[in-house]
């Protein structure tokens, strides 16, 4: 009888093991990617669906960290063109009490960056892309900046224990560059450019009182914008589709925004 009794006593042992242990399956965290078009694939061209509003694609930053990082359950909120109001509607909704780390890249959308750029083409006159670069930047202090407050308390609400990184806009141009006369003159490209370091600024000041990292692209995106000697990670100008431009390719996306996330995240 002993024998059967020590067989039984490893099956039992057997079977508990097997209801009880964890799943091998189960993630370690869970990502959740908010933002608007720099957050997705917008300038790489490559597109789950080049007609689907969200402009989603496998090459964005988020894509590529949530790939290296497969022990994370990955979740893709982010769409294109969304302002902070349309991100607290339509994509906090989707973070949950057990998400363990957030990216959230808005705002440009809330001061009309993009009517602001496509004005800067498509003028002659350098002084109304100037205004129009000085008005995006009073709009970012009157209305951006407690928006984004508003944003960041509804994001921590939702996701009470992320870790939450606030990602930054990269200026667009070298000054004095290697573009030489051609496209956007030098005074443009200083308006466009003061801009995105008034983005910035607010981004981080807002980031900071709600506890959470800033990951400011500058730096980041320095060496490689439009007009630098070095290799480009965003795109310019491109006529033929306007909405790709002033994005970030997919070099941008990998060896920008994804390494220095993953320089933050492990």
């Amino acid at each position: 009888m002993r024998p059967l009794r020590l067989l039984l006593t490893l099956v039992l042992a057997a079977i508990t093991a097997l209801t009880f242990a964890p799943s091998a399956q189960a993630a370690d965290g869970k990502y959740v990617a908010l933002g608007d078009s720099y957050t997705v694939a917008v300038g790489t061209e490559t597109y789950d669906d080049p007609d689907h509003e969200c402009r989603r694609g496998p090459l964005s930053y988020t894509r590529v960290w949530a790939a290296a990082h497969p022990e994370f359950e990955f979740v893709e909120a982010a769409c294109s063109g969304d302002t902070t109001a349309e991100l607290v509607a339509n994509q906090v909704p989707l973070l949950t009490p057990d998400t363990t780390l957030v990216t959230l890249q808005i705002g440009g959308n809330d001061v009309g960056f993009v009517d602001v750029l496509t004005n800067c083409i498509l003028t002659i006159d350098d002084q109304d892309c100037i205004d129009g670069a000085a008005l995006a930047e009073q709009a970012a202090h009157a209305y951006l900046s407690p928006a984004l407050a508003d944003a960041y308390a509804a994001v921590r609400a939702a996701a009470p224990s992320a870790q939450v990184i606030v990602v930054g806009y990269p200026r667009l141009y070298t000054i004095q560059g290697s573009c030489g006369i051609f496209g956007l003159s030098d005074r443009e490209r200083t308006a466009l450019n003061n801009a995105a370091d008034t983005l910035a600024e607010i981004m981080s000041g807002r980031a900071a009182e709600a506890g959470f990292t800033f990951l400011d692209a500058r730096p980041v995106f320095d060496p490689h914008t439009i007009c630098s000697d070095g290799p480009e990670w965003l795109t310019s100008l491109v006529w033929s589709n306007i909405r790709e431009s002033y994005h970030p390719n997919a070099t941008g996306h990998r060896d920008g925004y994804a390494a220095a996330l993953t320089a933050i995240t492990g």
